[in-house]
């Protein structure tokens, strides 16, 4: 009987590696982390991990750019599966949710950006790969809230720029907050609940 070679999911493996990474940056930060403890982490051997990854730099660059194609498929699946109303304040508030580290797998997606804006301080080819993705993030928020503004449901002299910039840096404190343990994740969100809330009831009535 002729063995049928085992197929390897090449993908899936990267993609494991690169969670691995993400567990261990979020409690070691990038610089404690090496290959070898990569490797441990996923259960893999040393070897197999350089396979796929030739360098630590090479790891740490593919696990930033998985960490936003994971928002996107996370989103899309919430919204495909009905999970979020397809308005744009709802699609706001999920990407906002998303972000956030409300919970442990959000948490370490936080830390690990955290950990990766250290390192773009001393390389920039870090400090792009990190970054790269935000004006697209500023253009996402304002051509929802303009939608909101068609719908009538924000104030037509808003600025949508501005607010999505207003919109990002707000998140952006709270993330920090709930990792410092200033506030909780619902109190957090509370306050997220309470700029969309004022966004998109500032359409005058009538």
């Amino acid at each position: 009987m002729v063995k049928v070679p085992k197929q390897v999911d090449h993908a899936a493996r990267r993609a494991e590696i690169a969670e691995a990474l993400r567990r261990l940056t979020a409690t070691r930060g990038l610089e404690g982390v090496s290959l070898r403890h990569v490797a441990a982490e996923a259960g893999m051997s040393m070897g197999l991990v350089q396979h796929y990854f030739k360098t630590k730099d090479e790891m740490l660059l593919f696990a930033i750019e998985r960490r936003s194609q994971m928002y996107e498929e996370r989103l899309k699946a919430r919204l495909d599966a009905g999970e979020v109303p397809s308005t744009p304040k709802a699609i706001l508030r999920a990407i906002i949710a998303e972000i956030l580290p409300l919970d442990e797998r959000r948490r370490g997606d936080w830390l690990m950006g955290v950990a990766f804006f250290i390192r773009s301080i001393s390389d920039s080819s870090f400090g792009t790969a990190l970054t790269e993705g935000v004006p697209q993030l500023f253009e996402l928020f304002a051509v929802l809230i303009r939608q909101g503004q068609d719908a009538g449901e924000v104030d037509k002299s808003a600025d949508a720029m501005h607010e999505s910039t207003i919109l990002w840096a707000l998140a952006d404190s709270q993330g920090t907050n709930i990792v410092m343990k200033h506030r909780t994740p619902d109190e957090a969100m509370s306050t997220v609940d309470y700029y969309l809330d004022r966004l998109f009831g500032s359409a005058p009535a009538g």
